[in-house]
């Protein structure tokens, strides 16, 4: 009988292809979260599959005892009882690397997007465009170059070093802030085998904001804000700030106001502390660039995510 996998978000179809190759069941209906449960007791589901939309908590780990794996397709476990499902006996994987240069990408998207005010620019044009053409090419008439800045990065694994190199590549300056990493090589890999390496150490988080033009932040969800009104104050007067880690690890309040008194020049925003319904304010404001939660959404990343899902599972449920 073939082992009976859940993915319940999703998975591509060089997962699926890799699965099915070595003899599992692949199952791609989307479930409603409140019929899970009956729905993989009944169809007896050996593995559950989730991106951020499914959940899986106690009551299902304790209710769905054929469960013997739950892989999450991304980086982030908020939305799986990690700890609890592994004292049951369940493996539980997730996919760390799969994503790191596709999240690095969209956030040199808003980076570049907001020095340049495209994300304002894309609103009004057409709009106004045929009406006020000299007026909006005064009004973006005073956009910055990425060369020669310094980006600052909070959280130093491998979304944060793979958004280093794209940073190096431009000609930026990197600072970064990391609690368990206090240097690290970056290799920086061209055509024709073509590499250079920097070395980078950590700085005080303080001296990261103090000293950086724009921070961006790749740390995993957080009981209290990472970037609140007492780091946003230390940060350079008309600095940007790029989250596309995890919602709520920005005050979104403070972020506000430090937008509408002019501390801070931009942001661009990913991820929201209350998703999928985020807050009205943020999403109207005019100096935000905005995302509905994308950084792993490219068909590159998420073939390496099936893949790496179905490696995980080859190994541990047969």
């Amino acid at each position: 009988m073939k082992i009976k996998i859940l993915a319940n978000d999703g998975i591509s179809k060089a997962g699926i292809d890799l699965l099915e190759k070595n003899n599992y069941e692949v199952i791609t209906e989307n479930v409603n979260q409140d019929d899970l449960v009956d729905y993989i007791n009944n169809n007896n589901i050996s593995c559950l599959l989730v991106r951020s939309a499914t959940t899986a908590r106690k009551n299902l780990i304790d209710s769905c005892e054929n469960l013997k794996l739950i892989g999450r397709g991304g980086v982030g476990m908020d939305n799986i009882d990690v700890d609890y499902a592994k004292e049951r006996g369940i493996h539980v994987v997730n996919t760390p690397s799969a994503s790191s240069h596709s999240v690095a990408e969209l956030v040199f998207s808003h980076l570049f997007s907001c020095v340049r005010f495209l994300y304002d620019s894309n609103r009004n044009m057409p709009l106004e465009g045929d009406s006020n053409f000299k007026i909006l090419k005064k009004n973006y008439s005073k956009g910055s170059e990425l060369k020669g800045k310094t980006l600052g990065i909070i959280g130093f694994g491998r979304i944060g070093q793979e958004t280093a190199k794209i940073a190096l590549g431009v000609g930026m300056n990197v600072m970064f802030s990391d609690k368990f990493i206090n240097d690290q090589e970056i290799t920086l890999d061209f055509v024709h085998d073509k590499k250079v390496s920097f070395n980078l150490k950590s700085s005080d988080i303080s001296d990261t904001l103090k000293n950086s033009d724009y921070i961006t932040l790749h740390v995993p969800a957080q009981k209290e804000f990472v970037i609140g009104e007492n780091e946003i104050k230390l940060m350079k007067n008309g600095a940007g700030l790029i989250n596309a880690a995890r919602g709520g690890v920005i005050d979104e309040n403070g972020l506000i106001e430090a937008l509408d008194d002019g501390k801070l020049a931009f942001a661009g925003i990913d991820t929201f502390e209350n998703e999928p319904k985020p807050s009205i304010k943020l999403l109207m404001h005019p100096k935000v660039s905005l995302t509905p939660h994308i950084g792993a959404a490219t068909s590159e990343a998420q073939d390496r995510i099936g893949i790496e899902l179905a490696n995980q599972i080859i190994s541990l449920v047969n």
